[in-house]
């Protein structure tokens, strides 16, 4: 029991009153954070550390956890439904994988607060300049660059909110390989995935459209994430009973979430992104200006 007081720190409650209020918690964010191609860690870790008592240190930890969960539950109905392209997310993950490693070991090595106060601004960054961006402009085959022409990077979905057939080209593959790499780093730094910024670059740079940029983000999310939990595992920034109510919760939401990509207008999934990255970035900077 001493332990268990010492992870949660409001001791006038129940301890297991935590558990199922997270629980419940990442249901819900499960079935948004599909939908909106950012992975479930982004919502968990800034809104978990702001509104339950646990050490960040442990709220991070189980972050790239939730984050691998709901993207492997949602990975084979993205697949299925052609929203998540395989041949585009293998060499893009295999770079962000590596960088990953790098970023949990330096972000381990920091202060809680330095990191907290970084994630707000960065996730804001990102949500101002999807907001300056036109994803919603017609989808028009763009001339692919050499490597993605050597890569087979290209495709045809099917909206079937629309019932058209959007053929695609990547371009820009060496930058997006690039940015990629640095996704990688930021996703094992903060411990909460990469979705938030593999959205816009598939979208914005590459020219991927809408739809497939978020479904494929959420597969890259379970290579990426796979990689920098091993990290935080070895680091013991694990625990079992923050965890796995998290999981559970995220990989239930995250099936109900799959579907809802599959329906929904690509302007309602990019006013999701942009609320849920404004909230989180908002969340995640004041938790760390008030200490």
């Amino acid at each position: 029991m001493t332990t268990l007081t010492a992870i949660f720190s409001d001791a006038a409650t129940a301890w297991w009153i935590w558990p199922l209020l997270l629980l419940l918690a990442c249901f819900l964010m499960g079935i948004v954070a599909i939908p909106a191609g950012i992975g479930g860690g982004v919502l968990y870790v800034p809104l978990v550390s702001a509104f339950f008592p646990f050490h960040l240190d442990f709220v991070r930890g189980a972050g790239l956890l939730v984050a691998l969960a709901s993207a492997l539950a949602a990975g084979p109905s993205l697949l299925r439904g052609g929203m998540a392209h395989l041949r585009l997310s293998l060499p893009l993950a295999l770079v962000a994988s590596t960088s990953s490693i790098l970023g949990a070991l330096a972000s381990l090595a920091l202060a809680t607060l330095t990191v907290q106060i970084a994630l707000g601004v960065v996730i804001l960054g990102v949500a101002g300049l999807m907001l300056l961006g036109n994803p919603d402009r017609p989808a028009v085959p763009q001339d692919a660059d050499a490597l993605a022409s050597a890569l087979s990077l290209n495709g045809i979905y099917h909206d079937r909110s629309t019932g058209t057939l959007l053929p695609w080209r990547a371009t820009r593959t060496i930058s997006g390989l690039v940015l990629f790499a640095g996704i990688g780093f930021l996703a094992g730094f903060f411990g909460m995935g990469a979705g938030w910024a593999n959205v816009p670059v598939l979208n914005l740079l590459m020219g991927i459209p809408l739809k497939v940029a978020a479904g494929t983000s959420s597969f890259i999310l379970s290579l990426v994430d796979s990689t920098a939990a091993w990290i935080y595992l070895n680091r013991g920034a694990v625990l079992a009973i923050i965890a796995v109510p998290s999981i559970v919760g995220m990989m239930l939401g995250a099936h109900i979430g799959a579907r809802l990509l599959g329906v929904m207008k690509p302007s309602s999934v990019r006013r999701l992104v942009l609320v849920m990255l404004f909230f989180s970035g908002i969340r995640s900077l004041l938790k760390g200006l008030e200490a």
